[in-house]
């Protein structure tokens, strides 16, 4: 019977065994608390038909717990020092597969097509590096992967800023893109101390639900993330200051004044104060007045 990976007393045994240590240049933090491991794994809603993307896998702490659920995991460790310790840690879960490669540079769509074609849902999972966090979950979202949902442990103010509702501080246009593909859900708040080496913040488990469609009707997705960054440029400046500096010509003033009137959405507001339906509103009906 095999101990679990998360264990503090056989995490150390492996890392000291293999004379690992740890690259802060690659934001290596691995859990050594079970019970955090089975919140995340738990979150994935992952059964016996099931496939996993992890991302991350470390010494395979979290990997095990998904492997005893899925039927298929298929993994990614960017550091190949650990990949020989993946082939021992893992070596009792033959429904595990590793990928010596950055989630960012893999071809997702064709692991799917290739790997996970015999399984139902699919669930993405991960204990993200905070250093990179955000390109990789916009990255897995912007390509509308055909899974059900992804569960990560992030940094628990990323966490905050995707789930934030407009009029929160922490409302941006990082909340309004990872919205737009994604329902987002807290699932735990996790302290420091479950972390070797100890990170100097708290993490949050954060479940990502998989939107079939948008929230609402954008014309043009482009244009209207276009429209949402320049709106937060200056986070203090009001909607027609940020959009007339960071959007518009010079000679489009009158335009974006007829528009934001026609839309009725007053330019003396801030961006933070506008839901996604109305940016939606704004970038569709500047498209029309031809600002785009």
């Amino acid at each position: 019977m095999y101990r679990d990976i998360a264990v503090p007393s056989r995490t150390k045994e492996i890392l000291t065994k293999h004379g690992f240590s740890f690259k802060k240049s690659l934001g290596q933090n691995f859990l050594v608390d079970v019970n955090v491991l089975h919140q995340i794994a738990e979150a994935t809603a992952v059964g016996p038909e099931d496939g996993v993307i992890e991302v991350g896998a470390g010494i395979g702490a979290l990997t095990e717990q998904l492997a005893k659920r899925a039927k298929r995991v298929e993994t990614f460790e960017i550091d190949r020092r650990l990949i020989p310790i993946l082939e021992e840690t893992l070596a009792p879960y033959p429904n595990v597969t590793v990928h010596h490669q950055d989630i960012l540079e893999a071809n997702i769509e064709q692991l799917i097509q290739e790997k996970l074609k015999d399984t139902n849902d699919i669930a993405i999972a991960g204990n993200l590096p905070y250093y990179v966090t955000t390109p990789i979950i916009m990255s897995l979202l912007e390509k509308r992967l055909p899974v059900k949902r992804m569960v990560v442990m992030i940094q628990k103010e990323v966490a905050d800023r995707i789930s934030a509702s407009p009029g929160s501080k922490t409302y941006g246009s990082l909340s309004i893109a990872a919205q737009y593909y994604a329902v987002p859900s807290k699932v735990a708040i996790i302290p420091k101390t479950v972390f070797v080496p100890r990170p100097k913040v708290d993490s949050a488990v954060l479940r990502l639900e998989w939107r079939e469609e948008p929230p609402c009707y954008v014309k043009n997705e482009t244009f209207f993330f276009q429209v949402v960054r320049a709106s937060f440029v200056q986070r203090r400046k009001t909607l027609w200051n940020n959009l007339q500096h960071n959007l518009i010509e010079k000679d489009q003033k009158e335009t974006l004044a007829r528009v934001l009137e026609n839309t009725g959405i007053d330019p003396q507001r801030r961006g933070e104060t506008l839901s996604m339906e109305e940016f939606a509103t704004l970038s569709n009906e500047l498209i029309y007045a031809g600002v785009k």
